[in-house]
């Protein structure tokens, strides 16, 4: 669907992609996950053509892409970061124009705008004005905007940003029965729980460059870290603390308001080691929680930093 090779956008001595690769697949939800400035959004913008490059191939749909491949841009749809409505239209009205861009038939048109008002969770809005709206009824006004000729590709940029938790599950609810029905969705987003959630596959973008790509499995396998340990325990002396940190496959560990916190290499065996030694030491313990390392592990791991940074 999408193949991207060696792609370099410099602004000036910037650096914003850095040989750029990206291969996106027909049919699947593909996340870009990264921080600020590490070039998610200027990827999406050469890919669509909207920004020129220094270097590099991009194809789509099997075929080079440009901005006079008008061909290819009626099959996609693009919801941007920022909220882009006329706010002088009202909520069908909106949909209504963007869906014109690409069926002009009106009779055609009708009854995709319907689909769209609905799919949106629109319907009680449809003669507002965008002012009139609450933050997450206007990310799903620019959702249905973008989805209501039917893409065959879409991109989502960051589309539940500042939107209360019910409009996020609206949103992502959306997205899935999106993909659903046929549509490749890339979806760019700082959530790790969102990506984790929708996408059956993940890249990791730091500064212009793809750090790792795969699913959530494959790119936790790349990290040290393994399931993380929380063990309730009463009055751990620090001589068995020590010697749980000193074991082989344990990463680091901490006790503090009784709770013994271990990070563990691989699965399994390390958590049996630990509670063994708990045992041995006659440190009586409660419950036990053990938990898969998620992608801000592999995130962190992979660069050194939170994600928000």
């Amino acid at each position: 669907m999408i193949h991207v090779e060696n792609l370099v956008k410099r602004y000036g001595k910037l650096v914003a992609l850095d040989h750029f690769n990206l291969d996106v697949k027909d049919g699947e939800i593909f996340g870009l996950l990264g921080p600020n400035g590490s070039g998610k959004t200027t990827a999406i913008n050469c890919i669509l053509s909207l920004l020129t490059y220094d270097k590099g191939e991009i194809t789509l749909f099997g075929k080079p892409m440009s901005p006079t491949n008008y061909e290819s841009k009626r099959k996609i749809g693009v919801v941007p970061q920022n909220v882009a409505v006329f706010n002088e239209l009202t909520v069908y009205e909106n949909i209504d124009y963007f869906c014109s861009l690409y069926v002009p038939d009106k009779a055609k048109r009708k009854p995709l705008v319907e689909e769209a008002i609905a799919f949106a969770g629109l319907s009680d809005y449809r003669k507002f004005l965008p002012k009139k709206l609450s933050g997450g009824l206007l990310r799903r006004l620019n959702i249905a905007c973008g989805i209501a000729h039917k893409p065959d590709l879409i991109f989502l940029d960051e589309p539940t940003v500042a939107v209360d938790p019910q409009s996020r599950n609206n949103i992502l609810e959306g997205i899935k029965a999106l993909n659903a029905s046929g549509t490749t969705v890339v979806y760019t987003s700082h959530y790790m729980e969102e990506v984790e959630q929708l996408c059956s596959r993940i890249m990791i973008m730091d500064k212009g460059r793809a750090i790792a790509t795969g699913t959530k499995e494959e790119l936790t396998a790349l990290i040290h870290t393994g399931e993380k340990l929380t063990v309730e325990a009463d009055g751990l002396p620090l001589s068995v603390l020590e010697q749980i940190r000193n074991l082989p496959d344990v990463l680091r560990a901490d006790y503090a308001e009784g709770h013994l916190k271990a990070d563990c290499k691989g699965y399994g065996h390390p958590v049996i080691d630990v509670l063994d030694l708990l045992r041995q030491s006659g440190v009586h313990f409660g419950q036990v929680y053990s938990e898969p390392p998620t992608l801000n592990d592999v995130f962190l791991e992979i660069t050194g930093k939170q994600l928000r940074d």
